[in-house]
């Protein structure tokens, strides 16, 4: 039993809002897409979530140990997710399809998440945007040798998509005003969607592509 002199100290209580580290994180990631990772601060963020430092404090042990986790779960979103809906078709060029109109439908945020990171000095981010790159162009590459390309034409192959794909999201931020509009745009796309589909490998599907509009970047 404690000594009458010395009272029990109660456990520390957890905070009473709802917010999980995760709200924290995706916090942090609207200020990398908005302000870049050196953006991220505690403070802020505290008040756009209506909390006290406090509760950041219960989840966190510090500024990089956020920035950590939010790299962490754009990450996820980016590759496990994505590829997660892709496997769920039952053809190679179906998955193909699928995600190359995922990465099509990308929102404006994870678009400027994406560059944000690249340009960034951030050792971690720069290490999570090559991570992120060589998972989406390994799973191409995959999906391209279940067509029947060679190991060297596949890798070729997914190279050549991820760039196209890279280079429409810089032109959609550095000038959007050479993307076509409306009907023409989603012509484009198709074209495009053709294009990184070898043309024996076109020949054996019969279900044509379906097309999802790719948003501008705001």
């Amino acid at each position: 039993m404690p000594s009458a002199d010395v009272l029990p100290v109660a456990p520390a209580a957890a905070p009473r809002q709802t917010l999980t580290a995760d709200h924290w994180a995706e916090a942090a990631l609207d200020v990398i897409a908005n302000g870049g990772i050196e953006a991220v601060a505690v403070e802020p963020l505290a008040r756009v979530l209506t909390v006290t430092k406090g509760s950041f404090y219960w989840h966190y042990a510090n500024r990089d140990a956020l920035v950590a986790r939010a790299l962490e779960v754009w990450e996820r979103q980016e590759t496990v997710d994505m590829i997660a809906r892709a496997e769920q078709e039952p053809s190679p060029r179906e998955r193909i399809h699928t995600f190359f109109r995922s990465a099509a439908n990308t929102d404006a945020r994870s678009e400027r998440i994406l560059l944000a990171l690249s340009g960034s000095k951030h050792q971690a981010a720069r290490a999570c945007v090559q991570r992120v790159t060589e998972a989406w162009r390994a799973y191409i590459e995959t999906c391209y040798r279940g067509l029947g390309l060679e190991p060297a034409q596949a890798r070729n192959w997914a190279t050549f998509a991820y760039s196209t794909f890279m280079g429409t999201v810089r032109m959609r931020r550095d000038n959007p005003d050479a993307l076509p509009t409306g009907p023409q745009f989603n012509d484009y796309l198709r074209f495009l969607i053709r294009t990184l589909i070898p043309a024996g490998a076109q020949a054996e599907a019969s279900t044509p592509p379906v097309v999802v509009p790719l948003r501008k970047t705001a």
